[in-house]
């Protein structure tokens, strides 16, 4: 026999014995970013202002069969107010093929940044207190077939109290942050 022969017999017998990698892996990790837009309403002293929002962040979690579970990093930017949360989130997933619906919840913190107001021409900036963050999340993930992308679309609402102190009136704002999202996971 020729060594092409024996190549082209070696190559097959391998490619025919090797299993996918993952065949029997229970956990798969992933790395992602996303961007989205939507609303921020600011209650405070029985007012509420609206504006519209954006939000950018990265993620890395790990994908079970039923649940996820996620580390996440948001970047917050209105009209008014630029503000950082760190989150952990828990999602758990409808049995499906493709499209995969999933509801989730979230805990974590809004840290650093400020909040402008403009009065009468005047511009006041307070500093963003560190304080908790809660999230529910409702949306699908589209499985990219043959390759390791998952790509997330999702509905979003994040609730912060006591945001920022406005000094010598006792009022601390609440901030509800609501948007869509689209995020996409690479996974390992």
């Amino acid at each position: 026999m020729k060594i092409n022969s024996i190549s082209l017999i070696s190559l097959v017998a391998t490619l025919a014995c090797v299993s996918n990698a993952n065949a029997g892996v229970v956990a798969d990790f992933y790395v992602g970013g996303f961007g989205g837009v939507g609303g921020q309403t600011m209650f405070a002293d029985g007012k509420n202002e609206t504006d519209s929002a954006g939000v950018f962040g990265a993620v890395a979690g790990m994908d079970l069969p039923i649940f996820r579970v996620e580390a996440e990093y948001d970047y917050f930017t209105s009209a008014d107010t630029k503000t950082n949360a760190a989150m952990v989130n828990l999602y758990a997933k409808m049995p499906s093929t493709i499209i995969l619906p999933y509801i989730g919840g979230g805990i974590g913190m809004m840290f650093g940044g400020d909040q402008t107001i403009t009065k009468s021409g005047l511009e006041t900036k307070y500093d963003i207190d560190t304080t908790a963050a809660y999230q529910a999340m409702l949306g699908a993930t589209i499985d990219i077939l043959k390759l390791p992308i998952k790509i997330d679309v999702e509905g979003r609402a994040l609730y912060a109290p006591n945001v920022y102190h406005i000094e010598g009136t006792g009022i601390k704002p609440d901030m509800l942050q609501y948007n869509l999202r689209a995020k996409i996971r690479y996974i390992f």
